[in-house]
């Protein structure tokens, strides 16, 4: 990579440090970084070259103060965004729905119409920053909205880079934001993978989503499993719809939880690294190293923060952010002290990124790829996954695939009762967790001041939402929501329909509406 052949990389004692160790070294695997299966790394320097994406999870209250965070992290040496929607956007409602009353802007951004977008990315260049948008449900329309705003802005599409999460299947079985049933929510997915390839080819089209699975309770071999099973579905769907996997496949990216088990988590990306690989190549018959390889953004576990002694969190985020690093992550979100309590303070915000920068310019990790391959516990261990892994996975094939395992709630079964017994493992003290059921302090240590979102933000965002409704065209409004129902019923693209109404001022909401009274709503599998 650009630079990284004329520098000197050694420790602080000055001895030299090789790019990796292992072949020719007489130690560990003699396969390389950046070669086939890429257990090592994607890339044959790794971070020697560029580092990984510091990406903070950012959105709150209104768009207009979720941009002055934004601007705060870029200021503080972020290297990317990552936008956080809240409850109402992710299910497909407008800020004045009844259905959003109290939950808007309260654990993201609420984003009803262009205004909206244009004022989340105000002063902000489309074309010098990398976005990504933790969005499933909607993740076609908030799209168009991020591309109607690099419009305007005279920004190309074919410049934008960034990322949606668009992983609707893990929805089903663990988090619960879907709109659509399973079939018509795949056919979204497919859409925005056939217009990104064609109009935003720098842009990643899915991140396929362990991270909330390992926080419904998933293991780490669970979690490799079932993303990689989901990604499998998207992929042969993806195959079905007459697209290409060479092409395609190259602009997957995934999204991992980083827990507390430090040689577990590192060796998990490892093996989820070399298994995607294989089933790339085994399954699909890709034959395109980009297409085969496994990118991944990180975030460090939420569900292990503690609201007692919170301060001990920067000591669990500060391990957990290390092993993303040592498994080879090409993005990173570290959690702020505080987000057991509230959404974070500006203060524990930047402390959580310069948890990123002290790893990558003071612990000397990045100077050599894959440092611990070839120890015997790591390798051990990145073995034994992937075989759990695979074994999960020939279950599922059993069943037909993902989609039939999710239908039945087989899948959303396996999770409930991992978590079940990782809470017996805590109530009984089997677990340990440091200030909770160990080493506990009185009530009267020390205590955090919540952040707040104002009072009055919603009735402010309803008033500008009802605003917009007045001064649009209607008649505009009215003609795409008929172009867009027409073609929900038929078989061509909806990126294109989506794209014309975020245009002219057609609201999320009203999208959503038109496609449930095509698609339906999706009924949730009952699991006891």
């Amino acid at each position: 990579m650009a630079g990284e052949a004329e520098k000197t990389f050694a420790t602080l004692s000055g001895l030299p440090l090789e790019v990796c160790y292992g072949a020719g070294n007489g130690v560990g695997s003699a396969e390389r970084p950046g070669e086939f299966p890429f257990t090592r790394g994607i890339h044959p320097t790794m971070y020697r070259g560029r580092l990984w994406t510091m990406r903070q999870y950012a959105g709150f209250g209104t768009a207009t103060e979720t941009n002055r965070r934004f601007k705060y992290l870029l200021e503080q040496g972020q290297s990317g965004l990552s936008v956080a929607f809240d409850l109402p956007t992710q299910m497909g409602y407008d800020s004045d729905h009844p259905l959003a009353r109290g939950e808007t802007g309260k654990v993201g951004v609420p984003i009803d119409s262009l205004q909206d977008m244009e004022q989340l990315f105000d002063g902000i260049a489309l074309d010098h920053v990398s976005t990504s948008m933790t969005i499933n449900a909607t993740a076609s329309i908030l799209l168009a909205l991020y591309i109607a705003v690099a419009e305007n802005q005279g920004v190309p599409a074919a410049k934008l880079r960034g990322t949606i999460q668009n992983d609707i299947l893990k929805e089903y079985v663990a988090r619960g934001t879907y709109l659509f049933p399973p079939r018509p929510s795949m056919r979204l997915i497919t859409d925005i993978f056939a217009y990104c390839h064609e109009h935003l080819p720098a842009w990643n089209t899915i991140s396929i989503s362990g991270y909330h699975i390992r926080e419904a309770g998933a293991t780490a071999v669970q979690e490799v499993a079932f993303t990689l099973a989901n990604g499998l579905a998207y992929v042969q769907a993806a195959v079905e719809a007459g697209l290409k996997v060479d092409e395609f496949g190259a602009r997957l990216s995934f999204f991992f939880n980083v827990h507390n088990d430090w040689l577990e988590e590192l060796a998990k990306f490892r093996a989820a690294r070399r298994l995607w690989a294989h089933l790339m190549r085994e399954r699909f018959g890709a034959t395109s190293d980009q297409a085969m390889k496994l990118r991944f953004h990180a975030q460090t576990a939420g569900s292990t923060l503690t609201a007692q002694q919170p301060q001990n969190n920067v000591v669990r985020v500060a391990l957990q952010a290390l092993a993303a690093v040592l498994g080879g992550a090409q993005s990173l979100h570290t959690n702020s002290l505080d987000e057991a309590l509230s959404l974070p303070s500006e203060e524990a915000v930047k402390l959580a990124l310069r948890t990123q920068q002290i790893i990558a310019y003071e612990a000397g990790v990045t100077k050599t790829v894959d440092p611990l391959g070839g120890a015997h516990a790591v390798e051990a261990l990145t073995d034994a996954i992937e075989a759990e892994a695979r074994a999960y996975l020939a279950k599922i094939d059993a069943m037909g695939g993902m989609l039939p395992a999710i239908e039945a709630g087989w899948v959303q079964h396996e999770i409930q009762e991992s978590a079940y017994r990782y809470q017996r493992a805590i109530e009984s003290g089997a677990q340990q967790i440091v200030g909770v059921n160990s080493f506990v302090e009185d009530e009267a240590e020390e205590r955090i001041q919540p952040f707040t979102v104002p009072a009055d933000l919603e009735r402010q965002q309803c008033e500008r939402l009802q605003a917009l409704r007045r001064r649009r065209d209607a008649a505009a409004v009215a003609r795409c929501l008929e172009a867009l129902e027409r073609a929900a019923r038929g078989t061509e693209n909806l990126m294109p329909h989506i794209l014309e109404a975020v245009r002219s001022s057609v609201t999320l909401g009203e999208l959503c509406e038109t496609l449930r009274q095509v698609f339906g709503k999706y009924q949730p599998t009952t699991v006891i």
